[in-house]
Formats: structure tokens, C-alpha cells, sequence
């Protein structure tokens, strides 16, 4: 039996054919990377106010490849919202049981219900947290009083149904106004909001109704576009983009793509990779070393490989008097058709450099509509043809089944965290909307760079001002540039048999120490790419604020203490109470995110001497 969430049904209700590219087509929707992500903050805000802002803070910053100026100020937003609203519950419900994120799993349905508050008499009241301001859009929704009657099967006495939205703002910087004192406005602005407790009255037709349009669901056979005129979606602005659909520039699906089934496995050696880099550290000849790889290469420099390379470039014929000029660009969707269309050995595609191919992209959207700079189509226009040409072309290649590698240089930026305090970031040479689709893409973005005794390294774990990322839960933070390293500890990172140390020891100790030791582990609770595939779609009413994929401890009820002399012995219990996470996620930002090799900013970092007092003679 399926199990249907309110987030699922009302899908449905609102667009019947992204509920099918979504439930039955099963597309893999690309990440949205925008600091002010709907779901990446509204998980971010329910997290805080369960525990802390700083386990907030982790989450939200985590949850991006690389730290930016516009996700320091929503951090700012979440410092100061997430203690009102601990307040706000603390004061109205004084004395009350609170049970967050209460899990409902039954054979037709599964949701997560954000608070349940239960008094000394049994009676609860159950609360949905809105991070908006339009208290007007959420009153008619059904969620509610489905909670009702599915908590009321598990034998709470539901007298009472609310929700609390929490205020937004979308206030930005003004062209004549500096940073500093944008956020201080900032600051200002979210100081003056309060958050709103809305009562709602309970309709039991609200239940009738969602099992009606389950129904619906079960005996659809045509899936129209946006019935009820409400999808987002269907609005090109806001369209999903599909790793697995061609689109035109109205965001409107044009060619369904083949799903790549071919090297799906427990251990996955060959990951979909980003590699970024400064000027010869190695980048080239360390994706060389992968086996039967193809360089699509456009900068010319070859000399350091000796893999096949095709050069991606102009190619000037002359026939007679006329001179015939064939653009990069379509040298490299012709190599990408024979890719598709001849048999070959080939098993990895490696593009050095990904920005020149982009470049390359450009040129020819401005060549082909005589443009000279996107800005000369209207509206936007511009941009949008290249991005729709350059987007394509990319899923066209990763539809092939081949192991796909980007190579790029890097950039050193610098942001502004909210003392005024500036953190250098190292991301990939290339714009930022673009390098979020192309990270989205890939299974594992990482940097390599030369430290000062000039050793080549990796860098493997989550950095906060290192753009990166991916599926792997990786042991160590970095390791040598080398290909036989990076498998192993691709390998390491899949089934859990390494445990971090301080002294790293030598790989063939380490395979020692793992051989003697392996009869004695469990196998990492990893599953298949195959088996998290089928468990991918959102099960619960509010997809941004849905736990992890990962399976989760049954939470305990934490029960507030009213006794001051007890407040000690509540606080232990909440951390016991805290889902066990793994080691990476539980980690502390530290005060130095600059990756091992790096130059730190010194007087950034210099320790102020304590003034001593000067004694009057």
C-alpha cells in the first residue's frame, strides 16, 4: 500500500502532472543552492528551536557548498528568530510536555508532526511552525485536522490545534548602502517582529476530503498542468530543473533522458567528480591516472597526460575562398553525439576546463542571435538561452553512463561574517548559479592545493569556506594527491571501517589494522544507490522540514521540569534525547576554516595582548 503524505496529496490537487514527473516519473530534481532556500531554512528553524541556534547555525551552513555574505545575514535571521520563539513556548505553555517532530507512520500515511504539547491533565495541543507571514494562505489547509485524527489512533487526547508562524523578512541591500549597516538595519527590523500563535477550529471534513483526492489519485489516468492555477512549477521562474529532462527556455520539458542505471553498486569507485585547484597543482594528472579516460580538454595544456585528449576549439576549414569556421561549442556537442551513437572502451569523461566549455557556450548562443552580451536579449532573455544551451548539453553527457569529471581552476574570494570579522573562500572559476547546477550534478565536489612544503593534497571533509561536498561520509579531512589513496578512502567512506585519528597512519598499516578488525564490524547502514532511489520521495506534509533519508532513533518525549533545582539534570536529559547523529555532522564549526597548506589571514587571527593596569606612583 502506498503511504501518502498532505504534502504529496495536495501535489496532486495543485498540478497533477509534476505530481506525476515527481511520484511516478521519478526525476531527480536538481538542488536549489539559494541562501534563502525554502526548505533548507525551514528545516534549519525547526532544528533551533528543538535544540539550539548553534546546532541551527551548523545545519544551515552545512547544508550549502561554500559560505556567502547573503547566508551569513540569513544566519542572522535564525540568531535572533529562533530564541523568540523558545521564549514565546516557554511562556504560554509553562510546565508542559513537548514532543518535536512526532513521527506518524501508518500504512496509508506518514508524517512528521513539528510540536506536540501535552498538559499535566493528558490534554495536548498540536502545532505546526510557518515561517511566513501570510497567516491568510495556511487557515483553509487540511494538515492539521489529518493530525488530529492519526494522533488520536496513537491515544493523544487532541483538544486543541494551532499555528505559529514565525515572521519573515525579505528586506535587501540598497545600492547606496554599505554592508555593515544593512545588517545593522537588519537587526533592527527582525528586533521589532513577534511571533503569532493562530488557533484553528477543527473540521473533520478536512480528512474526508484528503481521502477522497487519495482516490483520485489511485484511478488517474491524465496528469493536466496546474488545475487548480497554484503551481509554482508551471511559472518558468520557478520551474524544477530535472537531471533527467531536456528543457526549453519557458522551463517546459522538451526530451525525457534515459535514466543511467549502468554503474549503480554498493561501493561506488567511480563517482561523478568536480575537481578545483589553483595553476599546476596536479588537477590533470591526477584524473589521468582513472581508467580508459577521455580529456575533452580546451586550454591546450596536454603535456602532463596520457590519456586520449580531444581539443575542444575553433576548427577553420577553407574550401577555395571561403573560409568555413566550425565553434567550439559545436565541436563538442558532435563528440557528445558520438559518444551516444558509437561504441567505444571509454569509462570516464573528464572536461579540463569546465569554464572554458562554458565560455565556449556563450559564444555560440551570441554568435547564433547576433548578440554581443546576454544583456542584449530583453527580459533576461539572454542568460536564460545560455543557461538552457549549457545546462542541456551537461545532462545530455551524464545521461551516457560514463564516470563524468569536471576540472576547474579556482578563485579566492572573501566574506563578511557578522562581527565584520572577513573569511577567505576557495570555489571553482566559474559563476555562481552555474557552479551550483554543477555541483548538483556530480556525486562529490572537492578542492586539491600545494601546502607550503610543497605536498600535494585533497581536501576531503566539509569546510565552510571551501566549496564542496557530496554523498561520501568521508574519515579523514585530507589525503595526498593520488588516485590509489582516493579510492581507498572512497571505499573506507562507503562501508564505515575507518575510524578518525590524530596520527593518520600509513596506508598499508591501516589495511592491516582493517583486515584484522573487519569480522568484528557491522557494515555501514549505507544502502544502494538502487534502494535509496525507491525511498526517495518526500513522506511528509512539510518537505522542507523532513528529517534525513537515513533511518532515525525513536525520539523520547522531553518533559520540561518546573523545579529550578532540577534544570541541570533536564539539560542532560535533552542531550541524551538528541538523535545520535554521525561524528562529521556533530562537529563544531571551528574558528578556522582555512584548509590544511593555507596562508591565514594574520591579523585576522593575531591575539589582542591583555593591557595590563599601570599603578600610580
Amino acid at each position: 500500500m502506498t503511504q501518502y503524505s498532505y504534502s504529496r496529496v495536495s501535489l496532486f490537487e495543485d498540478c497533477p502532472y509534476h505530481f506525476k514527473l515527481r511520484y511516478i516519473d521519478k526525476l531527480t530534481e536538481l538542488p536549489n543552492y539559494d541562501a534563502a532556500n525554502a526548505l533548507t531554512i525551514g528545516k534549519a528553524l525547526h532544528t533551533g528551536i528543538e535544540h539550539d541556534v548553534q546546532t541551527a547555525i551548523d545545519y544551515y551552513y552545512n547544508s550549502f557548498p561554500v559560505l556567502t555574505d547573503r547566508m551569513v545575514e540569513e544566519a542572522i535571521k535564525l540568531e535572533i528568530l529562533i530564541p523568540k520563539v523558545q521564549a514565546f513556548l516557554n511562556e504560554m505553555f509553562d510546565g508542559w510536555e513537548f514532543i518535536h517532530e512526532y513521527e506518524i507512520d501508518k500504512p496509508d500515511y506518514k508524517g512528521f508532526v513539528d510540536l506536540i504539547a501535552i498538559a499535566n491533565d493528558g490534554q495536548c495541543m498540536v502545532i505546526d511552525f510557518k515561517y511566513s507571514n501570510h497567516i491568510k494562505n495556511y487557515l483553509d489547509s487540511g494538515q492539521l485536522h489529518i493530525y488530529k485524527d492519526y494522533l488520536e489512533q496513537d491515544g493523544f487526547k487532541v483538544k486543541k490545534l494551532a499555528y505559529l508562524f514565525v515572521p519573515k523578512t525579505s528586506i535587501k541591500q540598497k545600492k547606496d548602502e554599505d554592508l555593515f549597516h544593512f545588517r545593522k538595519r537588519l537587526i533592527s527590523t527582525l528586533d521589532e517582529m513577534k511571533v503569532t500563535l493562530v488557533p484553528i477550529e477543527f473540521d473533520e471534513m478536512k480528512t474526508i476530503y484528503f481521502i477522497n483526492s487519495i482516490e483520485k489519485i489511485e484511478t488517474a489516468k491524465d496528469y493536466p498542468k496546474n488545475t487548480s492555477g497554484n503551481c509554482f512549477g508551471c511559472n518558468p521562474r520557478f520551474a524544477p530543473d530535472y537531471l533527467e529532462a531536456i528543457t526549453n527556455d519557458k522551463g517546459e520539458i522538451i526530451m525525457a533522458l534515459p535514466k543511467n542505471e549502468r554503474r549503480e553498486r554498493l561501493i561506488d569507485t567511480k563517482p561523478d567528480l568536480w575537481l578545483y585547484a589553483d595553476s599546476y597543482v596536479g588537477k590533470s594528472t591526477f584524473v589521468d591516472q582513472f581508467p580508459n579516460v577521455l580529456f575533452f580538454n580546451t586550454d591546450g595544456n596536454t603535456d602532463n597526460t596520457t590519456a586520449p585528449v580531444i581539443r575542444i576549439k575553433d576548427e577553420v576549414t577553407k574550401t577555395g575562398r571561403v573560409t568555413n569556421r566550425k565553434l567550439a561549442w559545436e565541436v563538442f556537442l558532435d563528440h557528445v553525439t558520438d559518444l551516444e551513437t558509437e561504441e567505444n572502451t571509454f569509462e570516464t569523461v573528464a572536461i579540463d576546463l569546465v569554464e572554458d566549455l562554458k565560455e565556449n557556450c556563450r559564444v555560440y548562443v551570441f554568435e547564433k542571435n547576433g548578440w554581443e552580451h546576454e544583456s542584449d536579449g530583453s527580459y533576461g532573455k539572454g542568460w536564460d538561452k545560455v543557461k538552457t544551451e549549457f545546462n542541456n548539453a551537461i545532462k545530455r553527457l551524464k545521461s551516457l553512463g560514463y564516470q563524468v569529471v569536471y576540472i576547474s581552476k579556482e578563485i579566492i574570494n572573501e566574506v563578511t561574517l557578522k562581527g565584520g570579522a572577513k573569511r577567505t573562500t576557495y570555489r571553482p572559476n566559474i559563476d555562481e548559479k552555474t557552479a551550483n547546477f554543477l555541483t548538483g550534478t556530480v556525486d562529490l565536489t572537492i578542492r586539491a592545493f600545494v601546502n607550503s612544503d610543497d605536498e600535494r593534497f585533497l581536501q576531503l571533509a566539509k569546510k565552510q569556506n571551501v566549496f564542496g561536498g557530496g554523498r561520501f561520509d568521508f574519515q579523514v579531512d585530507t589525503i595526498p594527491l593520488d588516485f590509489e589513496a582516493f579510492i581507498e578512502e572512497l571505499k573506507v567512506a562507503q562501508e564505515g571501517k575507518a575510524t578518525r585519528t590524530d596520527e593518520k597512519p600509513s596506508r598499508k598499516e591501516r589495511t592491516k589494522d582493517e583486515e584484522d578488525a573487519a569480522p568484528k564490524r557491522e557494515r555501514s547502514s549505507r544502502k544502494s544507490s538502487e534502494d535509496k532511489a525507491q525511498n526517495d520521495e518526500p513522506s511528509t506534509e512539510n518537505e522542507e522540514n523532513n528529517p534525513s533519508e537515513e533511518e532515525k532513533p525513536k525520539r523520547q518525549r522531553q518533559r520540561r521540569e518546573r523545579s529550578n533545582n532540577d534544570a541541570a539534570g533536564a539539560e542532560d536529559s535533552k542531550e541524551e534525547d538528541k538523535p545520535r547523529e554521525r561524528k562529521r555532522r556533530e562537529r563544531k564549526p571551528v574558528e578556522d576554516d582555512t584548509p590544511p597548506g593555507e596562508k591565514v589571514d594574520e591579523e585576522a587571527t593575531e591575539e589582542k595582548p591583555t593591557r595590563n593596569r599601570r599603578r600610580r606612583s
